[in-house]
């Protein structure tokens, strides 16, 4: 399945407009997540700090080669043996990962793609009961200097309703921001 295209620029430049370590603070990722699955991992911006933070395995996904590639680079360079990176549609194959296998799943920035539900429900059966799906993606209320355009940019009451309708989501707060340009949604898979 496509997924609609926001661009990524230079990878220095990416990484000025996000406080990585001030994102997984918000979640409350650490040790005791255990593994955790991220899709789209780009340049692996989140997933070299996602293991040397956790010291769990860290399955970074993403659908671009170069992404991928970047990121085993970056693994490999900070001796991570933690890193298992997947070039992989996680549309048409899923996330290969056992059910109720992760700690967490990352959705960040991906949500604007054409089957946000699905993609919610898939992160929802890899994470184990009491799990959390953190979610962020770019504000909609401020020009911020990239972002996919306004009219596939997420909402977070529409985050809300997508959670819902994924089914055995909790919402665990209101939308909280991210400075300088990003804002966020813990959801909780609920125990049966």
């Amino acid at each position: 399945m496509k997924c609609r295209e926001s661009g990524m620029p230079a990878q220095h430049y990416w990484e000025t407009l996000l406080d990585v370590e001030g994102v997984l603070d918000a979640f409350g990722i650490g040790p005791s997540t255990g593994e955790v699955a991220e899709l789209g991992c780009g340049y692996g911006t989140f997933t070299i700090p996602l293991a040397r933070r956790t010291g769990a395995t860290v399955h970074a996904f993403d659908i671009d080669h170069v992404m991928t590639e970047t990121t085993r680079k970056r693994a490999s360079e900070s001796s991570l043996s933690n890193v298992r990176i997947d070039l992989r549609d996680v549309f048409a194959t899923g996330f290969g990962l056992p059910n109720d296998s992760c700690g967490a799943c990352l959705l960040f920035n991906i949500l604007h793609g054409e089957a946000p539900v699905k993609m919610l429900h898939e992160a929802l059966r890899v994470v184990r009961p009491g799990g959390t799906v953190a979610v962020i993606h770019w504000r909609s209320d401020i020009a911020t200097p990239r972002g996919p355009s306004a009219d596939i940019r997420p909402r977070p009451e529409q985050i809300q309703e997508w959670a819902a309708e994924a089914g055995n989501l909790s919402v665990t707060s209101t939308p909280f921001l991210l400075p300088p340009w990003h804002f966020g949604i813990r959801l909780i898979k609920r125990v049966a």
